[in-house]
């Protein structure tokens, strides 16, 4: 079944699930599947065991706050994926920090390395936004904002 969390305590390890069924279900701590901490307003779907919630899981929704958008991401990446802006606009600050750092200092030895750093990091840019732009929407969110997926 799907749902909202409409609240969480850590404190507790406890918590309340509206069900789209128009219920509330209780669930603890011990059920929640995700990585990052239930909070309110979270799309789950979870299992019934009477009026427990068991198994929850959080659900990526388009539209959702938090939620990223693939045609940015993808743009970002193929127009200015070297400064790495689509990783921190994906929420991947070391990833985004490895492509300015390495870009940066790509354009100082430039003249040594031919701009090799550079163009290595256009490639694998430009390759990302093409991930980016050819994966459903609803694999987009699951794969980059959900699971964190940094690299390809």
């Amino acid at each position: 079944m799907r749902g909202q969390i409409l609240e969480f305590s850590v404190q507790s390890g406890a918590g309340i699930i509206s069900g789209e069924d128009g219920y509330r279900y209780t669930f603890v701590g011990a059920q929640w599947k995700g990585e990052a901490a239930p909070v309110p307003g979270m799309a789950v779907d979870f299992q019934l065991e009477g009026t427990e919630a068991t198994a929850v899981y959080r659900v990526a929704v388009a539209g959702a706050p938090g939620a990223k958008s693939k045609v940015a991401a993808g743009l970002f990446a193929l127009l200015l994926g070297g400064f790495g802006v689509h990783k921190f606009y994906l929420g991947y600050i070391g990833p985004g920090l490895v492509f300015l750092l390495v870009n940066t200092v790509g354009w100082v030895i430039t003249a040594f390395l031919f701009g090799l750093p550079n163009l290595v990091l256009g490639v694998i840019a430009f390759v990302e936004g093409i991930i980016y732009l050819t994966k459903s929407d609803e694999e987009f969110e699951q794969t980059y904002v959900l699971n964190k997926k940094p690299w390809f």
